[in-house]
């Protein structure tokens, strides 16, 4: 009963409505909104800056002020919060501290949000209100760059054909046993999977779980980058392949490397989960699938897009999603070119910051011209 009264609680905490229709053969439909935009309309009547902006949209003299048809000013599509600071603070912390987006950095954060809402020194307002926040400043670790000169890997061909994994270990056992998380991430997507194990399991559990987990959604990758023994990478996909029931024994090369990738997820998803713990307590394993969406849903600095856009073609809906107009619907041909067009994208966005990186790194850095010294991201 008070999981119930805490359940209700929470979705009361989101202000949605829901909206029941029915029909003579018994079917029913809910459909969910928030007061949200009507809260914005009104706040934009008493702002003399958007009467103004109003009426001159009314003469046709709007410029990149546009009015919406649901009477809300737009600026280049995007909602403008202008004259009540507690709708903005409330989108602030809508975007920060709710269970959908467990205290982002300022750059993702403002990534997230620029997209739908606009308002004056809208960057400055979220960098202080990110600063501000004690959670956020306690998770958040200092990031050491690594030394040494880099060398990239190479750049992936399509999504999930080469994916990198590590476990996050000597966490606290909860309820169901669980003491790790393991970490599935695509190269070139940077999507990725946490998925709570017991850093006991054998290896054929091991290979089930990414079966069911992994391979189900994805299929099986052409390479596999991990830290670990090498044995581990040979033995799990033995296990792997017999778990399949294959009679197809593919080859390994082992290349030594390090991936910096993963060990940068891990770091981001440390800080979530510290942030999670911190704001909200209880078991860690509860909240880490929503921890994996906030960590899929926000921007990626790299690819220049969040993680299920460059998977999904567009990001995952939140409860600000509703406040969009419209939706673009594309058919036929149109998606594959769409889709490669954006992979392609990708991969040039990858080869810039694989690019800028190194550069960035190896002017503080000397070349050791030993293969001990390389760094490998």
């Amino acid at each position: 009963m008070i999981r119930e009264m805490d359940l209700l609680a929470q979705f009361r905490d989101l202000s949605l409505t829901c909206e029941v229709t029915t029909s003579s053969v018994k079917l029913g439909m809910i459909r969910v909104s928030n007061d949200l935009l009507k809260e914005i309309r009104d706040a934009e009547l008493e702002d003399l800056f958007l009467v103004n902006r109003r009426e001159a949209i009314e003469q046709g003299n709007g410029g990149k002020f546009v009015l919406g048809g649901d009477g809300v000013v737009r600026f280049n599509d995007r909602v403008c919060v202008l004259s009540r600071p507690t709708l903005r603070r409330l989108i602030l912390e809508e975007g920060h501290k709710s269970k959908l987006n467990f205290h982002p950095g300022s750059t993702k954060m403002y990534q997230n949000l620029k997209k739908i809402f606009w308002w004056p020194r809208m960057k400055r307002d979220i960098e202080d209100f990110v600063n501000a926040c004690l959670i956020f400043q306690k998770a958040n670790v200092e990031h050491q760059k690594p030394s040494g000169l880099l060398q990239p890997l190479s750049i992936p061909e399509w999504k999930w054909d080469s994916i990198s994994m590590d476990f996050v270990v000597a966490l606290p056992r909860t309820v169901r046993g669980h003491d790790s998380i393991w970490v599935i991430v695509d190269r070139l997507t940077k999507s990725a999977h946490f998925l709570p194990i017991n850093i006991k399991y054998p290896l054929e559990r091991l290979a089930k779980i990414y079966i069911s987990e992994i391979v189900r959604l994805h299929g099986l990758p052409s390479s596999i980058i991990s830290d670990r023994d090498p044995r581990f990478t040979s033995r799990f996909w033995e296990s792997l392949q017999q778990s399949l029931g294959t009679q197809l024994r593919l080859s390994l090369a082992y290349h030594p490397q390090i991936d910096g990738q993963t060990e940068r997820n891990i770091q981001s998803l440390e800080d979530l989960l510290r942030a999670c713990v911190l704001d909200q307590g209880g078991s860690w394993d509860s909240f880490l699938p929503l921890i994996k969406f906030t960590y899929n849903n926000s921007f990626h600095s790299s690819i220049g897009m969040a993680p299920y856009e460059a998977l999904y073609g567009r990001r995952c809906r939140t409860p600000f999603c509703w406040c969009e107009l419209g939706e673009n619907l594309i058919l036929g041909p149109e998606v594959v070119q769409q889709t490669t067009d954006k992979v392609r994208l990708i991969q040039e966005r990858m080869r810039a910051a694989q690019s800028r990186q190194k550069s960035y790194v190896d002017k503080r850095r000397k070349d050791l011209n030993s293969k001990k010294g390389i760094m490998y991201f």
